[in-house]
């Protein structure tokens, strides 16, 4: 994806992002096909640089992966719509009309060699720390012994982290500011989540 400087995310602010929105799209090539194939999924990140996950034995990734390790896990959102009056400060000579809209927006690709995990012991590890982190209430999972043979874990080592947070920062400050107190305004979904970037942001270019 295009990132501009402005926009560009340190590696420990993407993976932030990824480790509060643990749900996001596995995209395997394969080789020699004509498009890749993409998964939704829930994963759990388990350290600096490891994710694991669980998906259906039949789903087609398996044979995509298999001929190529190499995987992108995309994980994108906190996005909100930004009217294009909104980039016209009131007091000046800017026209709200003329304005030019956009989208806030944050997207990190991580692209990650994965390991297919087929063993009832990787797998179950696996499950077990996904539960442990979603719904820890439950049995263990070996109780649904009979159901292991339907699924597969992967492992997948991080390589290399694309962050991208489109919050204006090629604007000042005060444009910002004023965008972010639109958000705050109309209040609609996404719009505190794309605030609340935009104001870490600005006070971080701040501080910088």
């Amino acid at each position: 994806m295009l990132i501009h400087p402005w926009d560009a995310a340190a590696d420990d602010e993407a993976l932030a992002f990824v480790r509060a929105n643990e749900f996001g799209h596995l995209v395997a090539s394969g080789r020699d096909r004509e498009v890749p194939v993409v998964v939704p999924t829930q994963f759990l990140v388990t350290g600096e640089s490891a994710i694991v996950l669980h998906l259906a034995r039949p789903n087609p990734i398996w044979a995509a992966i298999e001929e190529n390790p190499m995987v992108v896990l995309s994980v994108a959102g906190d996005w909100a719509y930004v009217e294009g009056a909104w980039k016209a400060l009131p007091g000046t000579d800017e026209e709200p009309g003329l304005g030019v809209p956009t989208t806030y927006y944050a997207a990190v690709q991580l692209v990650c060699r994965a390991e297919i995990v087929t063993d009832a012991d990787g797998v179950l590890e696996i499950l077990r720390a996904q539960l442990a982190r979603l719904d820890g209430g439950l049995a263990d999972p070996r109780e649904h012994s009979r159901r292991l043979p339907g699924i597969r874990g992967l492992r997948l080592a991080v390589q290399k982290i694309n962050g991208k947070f489109k919050y204006g920062g090629n604007v000042d400050e005060a444009h910002r500011r004023y965008v972010a107190d639109r958000l705050a305004e109309r209040d609609g979904p996404g719009d505190a989540a794309a605030r609340g970037h935009v104001l870490r942001r600005t006070s971080s270019s701040e501080a910088g």
